[in-house]
Formats: structure tokens, sequence, C-alpha cells
């Protein structure tokens, strides 16, 4: 899964790369495929005192209010592989929503709002069998809607959140990461980034 640029088809134009991985692969003008690498994460002190901000994300700026979706193909293999949406003002004030493996039984449909340097994370338990997931982001001002959906159609509210630092401007794309001593391949396709209806 390692770049070809010859074969590449940058289906985000406007989209740059944060903490690019080794190995990644555009394979037409809908698919992305990553390949995630060792100890990379997003997450700020809260429990576990560390502060990491080496996740693989692939962003681009918005002014307003948004709608963000996409859909996921993981094949986790460690505890925390992850991948899903990420939402950006900087360091210590971002969202980001995912499933994060746990153990060949369960793994976290969940997210994290970091604000002002602290991070939390909310979580539901699902099957480790389900290896998709469309997320969705919607922005009101500073506020913001995250809901996940197996197919992409019927819409579960995952938390409403709010983002303390004010500003017009942010960053929102995909991730991926693997904050073990581990790697994983996810897929991602179907990404749209519109402006929020009224």
């Amino acid at each position: 899964m390692s770049e070809n640029p010859k074969h590449d088809v940058r289906i985000f134009d406007r989209f740059t790369w944060t903490n690019v991985p080794r190995s990644h692969a555009f394979l037409n003008d809908q698919t992305l495929l990553i390949e995630t690498e060792p100890q990379t994460d997003f997450w700020q002190r809260t429990s576990y005192g560390f502060r990491r901000d080496n996740g693989h994300s692939l962003l681009t700026r918005v002014e307003g209010d948004f709608v963000l979706t996409a859909r996921f193909e993981f094949s986790p293999v460690y505890l925390y592989d992850q991948c899903g949406l990420l939402v950006r003002l900087d360091e210590e004030n971002w969202i980001k929503a995912s499933t994060e493996y746990e153990n060949a039984d369960i793994s976290r449909l969940g997210s994290v709002v970091t604000n002002l340097g602290y991070s939390d994370w909310a979580t539901t338990d699902i099957s480790s069998e389900i290896r998709t997931m469309h997320y969705r982001i919607s922005r009101k001002g500073q506020d913001f809607i995250i809901e996940s959906s197996y197919q992409g159609v019927e819409w579960m509210q995952m938390r409403m959140a709010h983002l303390h630092r004010e500003t017009e401007s942010l960053q929102v794309g995909v991730y991926a990461c693997s904050p073990q001593n581990s790697s994983f391949k996810c897929q991602v396709d179907r990404l749209v980034l519109e402006e929020a209806a009224n």
C-alpha cells in the first residue's frame, strides 16, 4: 500500500496531510487507503497524563458552519487502533469521532472533545465484528453534533459538544492512528463536505 505518485489521484484537492503516513494511496477519485504508523495518537492530558498530537490527518480549512461525512472500513489489530473524522483548531482544541479497537469481542464507538488542552472520551461498546462505519459532524457556531451510521442512511446521535475557543476557521477531514506499538489498514470513501443548511 505504498504511495505511487504516477497513479495517485488526489481526491481532496484542498486537503493537506499533517503527520503523513509512510504508506498511503489514493486508489481513485473516491477512495483513500491509509496504513498507520505505531505510537501515533491524538490525546491531551486527561486521566493518562500524556500529550500526543502525532496522528495522521488529511485536513482542509473551512469557514463557518458545515456538515462533514465519510465512510470508513478498518481492520484493527491492536488496542486503540482507530480512524474517523477530525475537526481541529489547534493542538489543544479539537474533536474526533471514530471506533477504537479494544479486543476481539468489543470496540468503542465514540468521540473525543478536547478543550483548552484536556481531552474527554465518550463511548458506546459495539461488536469488534463491525468493520465499517459512517461518521457525520455538523457545526453551528461553536456547537457540534456528532453522529454515526452503519449504512449511511439512519444516523445515531453520539453527542453534542462545544469548543470553548471561539473561531470562525477550522481544519476538518479524516484521521487514523495506532497509539500502541502496532499498525493497521483503513479505507476512507464517500467523503462529503458541505455548508450547513440554515
